[in-house]
């Protein structure tokens, strides 16, 4: 008993066969092929006093940097990574590659949150910018900031933060 069989009678539809193969083995292969960094807990403490801990991926290198959170297809709610720039910066973030929303939280030098870009689409090239310098961004689910009440001004706390 046959389950699939390819019709070699259909010549026009090999090659559409062959790239979509080849589409698919390539972005399984970017995606294993990510480095694997280290979690660390991030808090933001918010206006109230109420405090919410994301456990992040440390996204501290330009390649990690680059390499952000394409291509991944879930993120657990209190998961996030967070990004280090090397010094203090006018940042423009975009979702090429990224298949989930995202809000994306710019972080200045302080600590406090400069802006916040809600529930960026995914799979788009417009650039989100920050509204003046930032030190870093937090980028978690998208919707989860709404959600918990994080806004403009509320404090992300991590021990390169804030010095």
């Amino acid at each position: 008993m046959r389950i699939f069989k390819f019709d070699m009678r259909l010549p026009a539809l090999q090659p559409l066969f062959l790239f979509l193969l080849l589409l698919f083995a390539l972005t399984q292969a970017s995606y294993s092929q990510q480095e694997k960094l280290p979690i660390q807990p991030v808090t933001v403490r918010m206006s109230d006093g109420t405090e919410h801990i994301f456990q992040s991926e440390m996204a501290l290198t330009q390649q990690q940097q680059a390499q952000g959170m394409m291509f991944r297809t879930q993120m657990a709610p209190d998961d996030g990574m967070l990004f280090i720039f090397g010094e203090v910066r006018r940042a423009s973030f975009w979702m090429r590659n990224t298949l989930i929303p995202l809000d994306i939280i710019f972080v200045r030098a302080n600590g406090r949150i400069a802006n916040i870009v809600a529930n960026a689409a995914p799979e788009t090239d417009s650039h989100r910018r920050s509204t003046g310098r930032v030190a870093a961004v937090l980028e978690i689910p998208g919707g989860r900031a709404a959600e918990l009440g994080i806004k403009a001004g509320d404090l992300i706390i991590h021990p390169l933060l804030g010095k």
